[in-house]
């Protein structure tokens, strides 16, 4: 499993918003959909509203969710 960090903006008429999560999952494809499945179901943001930006996979140094390097890292 690797880690990706994805950056993107919400659009909503009364919600304009910018976000940077990290995520695991063996693809870049499976990252954008776990996003999406996130914030469509904590935020209620359909998936015409979320534009992703950038998909980029993360070295396990850089890391800065902590949950995510303890599970990487094995620590």
């Amino acid at each position: 499993m690797k880690v990706f960090r994805i950056t993107g903006e919400i659009k909503k008429p009364k919600l304009n918003t910018t976000f940077v999560q990290e995520v695991l999952a063996d693809k870049a494809e499976h990252a954008e959909e776990k996003i999406y499945a996130e914030i469509g179901s904590k935020h209620r943001v359909k998936r015409c509203h979320i534009k992703i930006l950038q998909v980029t996979e993360v070295s396990p140094e850089d890391i800065d969710n902590p949950v995510l390097k303890k599970l990487v890292a094995g620590e």
